[in-house]
């Protein structure tokens, strides 16, 4: 798959439609380890070559946010759009694929799986994210062999444990989804549609969690680093 390198990280050059027809091709091999990218995540990769080896070993990276497609544009290596994590999330669930949710707190990996289920999503299991015995976890998933297994543990935790464990899981499409369980559940709005098109989504997010406006200074900086040379 032709990708971008954006700070040594290679972003997959797909469309969303790609993405998810390649999701299905290589899940019918193995296991398919999708990772969603964004600025924050990119960065973070630069500065440690375990977490960017562990990103690249991934069978598809997704531009996860605007930053990242600009970026790739400044570096004259065009992407053909955002793949947002989220949106390709939504897609897998209109497929007819079967899930397992793993991540978040309790209730609201709970939550999470009741609205899915009460919507005709077929969800074969889920557990949240605070457990320190990946055996039993991994034991769970085996038995109950979904064709998409959710991974919304947070980065850079999600994308190792993903990695550390893909041998051990059943073939299905393994996506590390980050903080799609609370929106699925309800409990973060995503910003409206017309906020999406115009791509400043991220300052819906800081405007509706001011606690995330820090972390979202890492956009401009990450552009910065860009612009001034790898």
């Amino acid at each position: 798959m032709e990708t971008s390198e954006i700070l040594g990280v290679k972003i997959s050059k797909v469309t969303m439609e790609q993405a998810v027809d390649a999701a299905a091709s290589f899940s019918a091999r193995g296991v398919c380890v999708v990772f969603t990218p964004n600025p924050e995540i990119i960065m973070f990769a630069n500065s440690d070559e375990n977490y960017k080896k562990a990103l690249n070993s991934a069978d598809m990276l997704l531009a996860d946010g605007i930053g990242v497609v600009m970026a790739a544009s400044l570096l004259k290596r065009p992407l053909p759009e955002r793949v947002a994590g989220y949106d390709f999330v939504c897609r897998l669930l209109k497929a007819g694929y079967s899930f397992y949710l793993l991540g978040a707190k309790p209730s609201v990996a709970e939550r999470a799986a009741q609205k899915l289920i009460n919507s005709g999503v077929n969800v074969v299991g889920h557990h949240h994210g605070y457990f320190d015995d990946d055996d039993t976890i991994i034991a769970d998933i085996n038995e109950k062999k979904p064709d998409v297994l959710l991974v919304c543990l947070g980065a850079p935790k999600q994308e190792y444990w993903i990695t550390q464990n893909k041998s051990q899981l059943p073939n299905c499409i393994c996506v590390g989804a980050g903080g799609t369980l609370d929106v699925l559940a309800g409990e973060v709005k995503r910003a409206p549609s017309f906020v999406q098109r115009a791509n400043i989504e991220w300052l819906y997010r800081a405007i509706k969690q001011p606690s995330r406006f820090k972390r979202l200074l890492i956009i401009p900086k990450f552009l910065f680093k860009i612009i001034g040379g790898e």
